[in-house]
């Protein structure tokens, strides 16, 4: 017996040793690492924002995990992270390239593409595409206003009734970014778009949940038949929906005229060599990218927007009052109009503000050795961003812990934007659909405010503000009663 428990014993021993995990010199401090598990048991995989808040208490704004073996620094505060992401950027852009979600897109597209120059051709090409497209200009607002007029005819064959509101706005924002992509949309109803977008659902809790964590720390269980097998298994299933795609616009295109983003990408593969970055593997990972990245982020931050404006009507009151003031005698709202709709816009950006829609950023990776905060972060270091520490940020904000539009207004009563107003992230890597967002938010909820009152249904309790983590937050599933207002049967 005694002999057993020495051999248990030595065997421990050597584990631990074997597999220890030694910190770099002066790396940032933090708990201290298990062998194989790093860090893993002092953070919960499924929701770490407490977490990382309590260890930002006890470390400081920059400390360091291990996931496995894999260093991280978790990077908390408005003035950490512009450092990191803005002034030091080249340093903090890269992508950590050996995880499942990298593994997934094959390091394509753009938002997992490492930084390098293959990333910043396709990171300018969608740049200018987009803005070419209108972004920001009539041609965009007017497919934004078109797919509108879908969602107003649905709200008023509820008008009177109660609905769930979930699929509502995420329906709506994949078609608006459907359109930008391929000048497709769907019905709210079409079986394509609700596998597709199942797929990409269930991709996002795989990808956020535990089995992403093994997948990540432990490379020997990769072959194995393990759950995250499905997240490749879904992304062939839309890559191969993708690929139809594009098939049918290289017989209906028309060289030089381009129509959506599809268009304008073959158009450019043309005018490239066989040395470029360019190629059709690259443009479906694209339009993946583009599609998820456009459509969660939006919708969330719609459905939190509406969950607000139910329970404090007054707000919501306000909002229509300014909105009829200004929309008075025309037909539909402009996105210049929001120059004239400082409470409404201090409302819309509150919205994202608490909706704190990615709040762990997507995980960025130095690219050499570097410095920051008096700490070395060597060269390969996953680095995580915590937006949510800077959206609520004491100091930063006249009311950080509560819905309040007044943190967007000044004493004059006009709209002003706080320097730590990052939902999209900073510098380099930063969303490249913003400009696409602010637009979609600010004439969806006016145009929607203008037309329907939303009312808290009386038997639907106490509202639960408690989001659901993810990739992306989300508010807890909700109902919402719909009125037409007086107003709107005038227009």
């Amino acid at each position: 017996m005694l002999g057993s428990l020495i051999l248990l014993g030595f065997f421990f021993y050597l584990i631990f040793h074997l597999f220890r995990i030694q910190r770099p010199k002066n790396f940032p401090p933090g708990p201290q690492p298990l062998p194989i598990f790093g860090s893993l048991l002092d953070i919960n995989i499924k929701n770490p924002l407490k977490d990382f808040k309590m260890l930002a208490e006890r470390y400081g704004n920059v400390y360091g995990l291990y996931l496995g073996r894999n260093p991280a620094v978790v990077l908390n505060g408005f003035k950490v992270i512009k450092e990191a992401l803005v002034t030091k950027s080249a340093d903090f852009s890269g992508r950590p390239q050996n995880i499942l979600v990298s593994h997934m897109t094959e390091g394509k597209g753009v938002i997992m593409a490492d930084y390098g120059p293959a990333w910043k051709e396709h990171r300018r090409f969608a740049l200018m595409t987009l803005r070419n497209f209108g972004l920001g200009k009539q041609s965009m607002e007017n497919r934004i206003l078109g797919e509108i007029e879908h969602l107003v005819a649905k709200l008023e064959k509820h008008a009177g009734s109660i609905l769930n509101p979930q699929t509502f706005f995420h329906n709506a924002a994949s078609n608006i970014i459907y359109l930008v992509l391929s000048g497709i949309r769907y019905e709210y109803d079409n079986e394509t778009l609700k596998q597709y977008i199942a797929r990409v659902t269930e991709n996002t809790k795989l990808i956020n949940g535990p089995w992403s964590m093994i997948y990540d720390t432990f490379p020997l269980l990769r072959s194995l038949p393990l759950p995250f097998k499905k997240v490749f298994t879904n992304c062939e299933a839309n890559k191969k929906l993708t690929n139809a795609m594009i098939e049918k616009h290289k017989k209906t295109r028309v060289r030089g005229e381009p129509t959506d983003f599809i268009d304008c990408y073959l158009d450019e593969l043309e005018l490239r060599d066989n040395e470029s970055s360019f190629d059709e593997d690259q443009l479906v990972i694209y339009i993946l990218n583009l599609h998820a990245a456009g459509t969660d982020t939006t919708s969330n931050t719609l459905l939190t927007a509406f969950l607000y404006l139910m329970v404090y009507p007054d707000i919501q009151e306000k909002c229509q009052q300014e909105i009829d003031d200004v929309l008075q005698g025309k037909a539909q709202v402009s996105f210049e109009d929001r120059h004239d709709m400082p409470y409404t816009q201090a409302v819309i950006h509150e919205s994202q503000r608490i909706a704190n829609t990615v709040p762990l950023s997507v995980f960025h990776c130095t690219t050499r050795d570097t410095e920051l905060m008096g700490y070395n972060i060597p060269k390969g270091t996953i680095i995580i961003p915590n937006l949510s520490s800077v959206l609520s940020e004491e100091g930063q904000w006249k009311f950080p812990n509560e819905f309040n539009p007044s943190n967007f207004l000044n004493e004059q009563g006009q709209f002003e934007k706080p320097e730590a107003f990052i939902p999209f992230s900073a510098g380099p890597r930063m969303c490249l659909g913003e400009g696409l967002a602010r637009m979609e938010l600010f004439l969806i909820l006016v145009t929607l405010l203008r037309r329907f009152q939303f009312i808290w249904p009386e038997d639907a309790g106490e509202p639960d503000f408690t989001p659901v983590f993810g990739i992306t937050l989300s508010p807890r599933p909700y109902r919402m009663g719909v009125r037409l207002r007086q107003s709107a049967r005038e227009i």
